[in-house]
């Protein structure tokens, strides 16, 4: 982990050399033996578990790198300071102050210098007293420099697939070998197996097994079965897919959105999902499980999350236990984590996982070991995690991309390793939630700790290192006596006020990244402006109202996150942050089918934070519109745009500013008021990357720029009242995959056409007036999963064709005719249910007296298609598909 920390560092020490004349030999000699190190850092993490000299080696190295960091980043913070100075001045007030700053200036410079000096010499120390590990590790080194084998390919041809055509009757020979298969599977002791038929090409292997899995009673016996045939040439991808396919159908449950996009990782992450609640504890036999360990056990195994090292490693230290002495298993409960640390049978799990972590590239190493400050079992979102990443320093600049791209990228390789699971996906695919695996984490944990990482405190009487870089506050704990002067970075995920305020009041010059989302906070932190280095503020989901006018301070800001607070108006010193890359401002309030928006009032010199990627949500002045919109198209590298509260009068510049902003892949834009046209009629050339639309206001003809848009995957449309059926054109998109239309047409017939919306998965129909029949041809959306029709009264007549939709596994209806809803609660035997006998999942509700009652209609696991008795749900939020 030490190879990042002296990887940042250099550049730094660079830049300081080329500031200073002191000791210019001694720095640059400094400079050179830690690139010499830093070779051999790689190395070392691998060797690092195993070899105690090493391991001191590496400590001393790592104290020596933060030593140094902090004596640069006092020397970039004066450098900062003058720069904040009025050099415009030109009375005895301004010379006076000019040359005070020179002067302390070149002290400071000086004082600085000697003390790099000083750990210069530590440094030539530490390397000549560790000379025998210094040939070792070069001699490690040049191994790895070696290129590795590979084993080849071979192509062949596959013949297998004729043997499963062959009838039962035509086979002679196979009952001996197939009765003693069958045995085998059904009569053997209940745990995993694998049974392996060998032998030469031809002999009739894969007709026997197909025999073997066709009989009844492997049927029976196996929960879950799939056939998948592996050819010399297959790709693991496309088996896996196949794998999932099968899976899903046996199970009755749909097949993940996106699955067809999906790399390996994933496709594995939702197998899994498929599959974990079907598995047995007690190999198989849950009577044999004791009821007074049930509780426990239960909780293990979730630690174990499905990972099957842990789940064997696990077992072995439980199977040392008394089952009657309650206390003892407990004991492995309440000690998890020290039993990962300390018991020999689970260091063969410890080193097996410490070895996917060591393997990893030194950029990837802060990036897992930075997952150790958020609380087990959060969820964490992958945008935060991105620009926390960004803030921490940890991104290397690509050519071509920017550090959000690249942190992606380092995100995805994370991912592909199982290094991080997927909690949760958007509908187009695109990981919105991800977590650590309990035992993964616990792992991470300790290394953060080790390698001074990250101090972790959660009210259990840690005891926090001398200096601390980074925080992580879990909850409310009397605080001991720690320095917080070298602190860069702050996290709180759950503390009081007071304690809060405590922890704020420290001395934090150095502090790079606060976030305090969801913390009990009514007023900005206005300790944080005296924090020169921050780059990252969250007071997403707090009670703040207001920022100070002295936030131009921050220099070196890019993020600011107030989403869900009550923050309306921003200073307007908040243009000087030249550095600013996402503005997140903005709230909903969400009353039955009302969903109210609330931004920031729109500055008119906008224009001048020219590094913004993120601008949500500016709402938009009734007499500067059109110069606000003017500002908006300066702003070229924004990849999201939110605007509120716009005008017809505003559309052209907007189409104007929107013509400009090339890496623009989501806007959304609502009008003054629901009735308020929307004129982006005037937009020729639209952005190519365009991904995701939100309209809300009077349109009357769609745009026509909208069916251009090959790129579009996603489309809102409210209250638009467009005067021709829309669907006519919006059918072509080649990959829109989520369509929600909000009393967008007055039409009396929606006809969706055969070969149309090729790739759409959800398709959301609310408040069509006049909407009285719904025709569906056969081959139209082949791909939709899930279907919600809100508020069309006047429809009482399921959609003709739905039958058609084979790949549907959601249908709602929320405040429908009685008439419509009566249909799909009738008797099974009825023609109308009948079509959508073939839908796992179908709801139906109404809103009443603030709150929704909800009603499902379920199919049992047989497939028997007459209704079911229903669960009900009471909630006074959005129906489901509005979430």
């Amino acid at each position: 982990m030490a190879e990042s920390l002296v990887s940042a560092l250099l550049p730094k020490l660079t830049t300081f050399i080329d500031n200073v004349v002191q000791y210019q030999e001694e720095l640059k000699s400094m400079r050179s033996e830690m690139e010499r190190i830093r070779a051999f850092l790689r190395v070392a993490d691998s060797l690092e578990e195993t070899d105690e000299e090493v391991k001191v080696w590496v400590r001393q190295i790592r104290d020596i790198a933060f030593d140094t960091e902090d004596a640069l980043d006092e020397f970039r913070l004066l450098i900062g300071h003058d720069h904040r100075i009025d050099f415009a001045n030109s009375g005895i007030s301004g010379l006076l102050q000019r040359m005070s700053c020179c002067i302390r200036n070149f002290k400071a410079r000086h004082r600085i210098a000697a003390e790099l000096q000083r750990i210069g010499a530590r440094l030539k120390t530490v390397c000549v007293g560790h000379g025998r590990l210094s040939n070792r590790l070069s001699r490690r080194v040049d191994q790895l420099g070696s290129p590795r084998g590979g084993d080849r390919e071979r192509a062949w041809q596959d013949q297998r697939g004729n043997a499963l055509l062959i009838d039962k009757a035509d086979l002679v020979g196979i009952e001996g070998p197939k009765k003693k298969i069958l045995d085998w599977l059904t009569e053997g002791e209940p745990k995993r197996a694998v049974v392996s038929v060998v032998g030469m090409g031809g002999l009739g292997k894969t007709t026997l097994v197909k025999q073997v899995t066709e009989e009844p009673v492997v049927k029976k016996h196996f929960e879950v079965s799939a056939w998948i045939t592996l050819s010399g040439s297959s790709s693991v991808e496309v088996l896996l897919k196949e794998l999932l396919e099968q899976l899903a159908m046996v199970i009755r449950k749909r097949v993940p959105a996106g699955a067809h996009k999906m790399d390996c990782h994933w496709l594995k992450i939702f197998i899994k999902d498929l599959l974990q609640r079907r598995r047995k504890t007690f190999q198989g036999d849950n009577s044999s499980c004791p009821p007074h360990l049930k509780e426990i056990c239960s909780f293990i195994l979730k630690k174990c999350d499905g990972l099957p090292l842990a789940i064997v490693a696990i077992s072995g230290v439980l199977a040392t236990k008394d089952t009657r002495r309650v206390d003892e298993w407990d004991l492995i409960r309440r000690s998890f984590r020290a039993e990962i640390d300390g018991n020999d049978q689970l260091q063969n799990l410890k080193k097996v996982l410490s070895l996917s972590i060591n393997d990893l590239p030194y950029y990837l190493k802060s990036c897992l070991l930075h997952l150790s400050v958020f609380p087990e079992d959060h969820n964490i979102e992958r945008k935060r995690l991105i620009r926390l990443w960004v803030a921490e320093g940890f991104i290397e600049r690509n050519e071509g991309k920017t550090l959000e791209e690249t942190a992606e990228d380092y995100f995805n390789k994370l991912l592909s390793r199982s290094l991080i699971q997927v909690s949760e996906t958007t509908i187009d695919g695109r990981v919105k939630l991800c977590r650590v695996h309990d035992i993964l984490r616990e792992i991470i944990t300790s290394k953060s700790k080790d390698h001074s990482f990250a101090t972790i405190t959660n009210g259990q009487g840690e005891v926090p290192p001398e200096k601390v870089r980074r925080l992580s506050i879990h909850s409310t704990f009397q605080a001991p006596c720690m320095s917080l002067s070298q602190l860069r970075s702050l996290y709180m995920f759950g503390a009081e006020r007071s304690f809060i305020d405590t922890i704020l009041a420290s001395t934090m010059k150095l502090l790079g990244v606060l976030d305090l989302q969801g913390a009990p906070l009514t007023r900005f932190p206005s300790q944080a402006v005296d924090s020169y280095y921050l780059k990252y503020i969250s007071l997403r989901n707090t009670e703040v109202k207001k920022l100070p006018r002295s936030i131009a301070k921050l220099q070196n800001l890019e993020t600011l996150d107030l989403k869900h607070t009550n923050v309306t108006v921003l200073p307007v010193e908040i243009l000087k942050l030249h550095k600013l890359r996402h503005l997140l401002v903005y709230r909903y309030e969400n009353i039955s089918y009302l969903c109210s928006k609330y931004g920031f009032k729109a500055l008119t010199g906008i224009g001048a934070l020219q590094s913004l990627q993120k601008l949500t949500y500016i709402e938009v002045d009734d007499d500067q519109g059109n110069v606000i919109m003017n500002e908006v198209g300066k702003l070229i590298h924004l990849s999201r745009l939110g605007i509120l509260k716009l005008r017809k009068e505003h559309g052209r510049d907007l189409c104007c500013a929107i013509s400009k902003l090339t890496n623009l892949q989501a806007l959304s834009v609502n009008a003054v008021e629901d009735d308020e046209i929307i004129d982006l009629h005037h937009l020729i050339s639209p952005p190519q990357f365009l991904q995701r639309i939100y309209l809300r206001g009077r349109l009357q003809t769609l745009p026509k720029w909208i069916y251009s848009l090959h790129s579009i995957m996603k489309l809102h449309l409210r209250w638009s009242r467009l005067e021709e059926d829309p669907f006519v054109s919006l059918q072509s998109l080649p990959n829109l995959i989520h369509l929600e239309l909000v009393q967008v047409y007055d039409g009396a017939t929606l006809h969706f056409k055969a070969k149309g919306f090729k790739k759409l998965r959800i398709l959301g129909l609310d408040n069509f007036e006049e909407l009285r029949h719904i025709e569906i041809e056969d081959g139209a959306m082949p791909c939709l999963e899930k279907l919600i029709i809100q508020r069309c009264q006047l429809l009482e007549d399921l959609p003709l064709g739905i039958e058609y939709l084979v790949n549907l596994k959601v249908l709602e209806f929320f405040d429908m005719s009685k008439k419509l809803v009566k249909k799909i609660t009738r008797d099974g035997q009825d023609e109308d249910y009948k079509k959508v006998a073939h839908i796992p999942q179908v709801f139906y509700g109404y809103w009443r007296d603030g709150g929704w009652d909800v009603q499902s209609v379920e199919r049992d696991a047989e497939g028997d298609s007459s209704p079911k008795p229903g669960t009900s749900m009471r909630s006074n939020e959005l129906p489901p598909c509005w979430k």
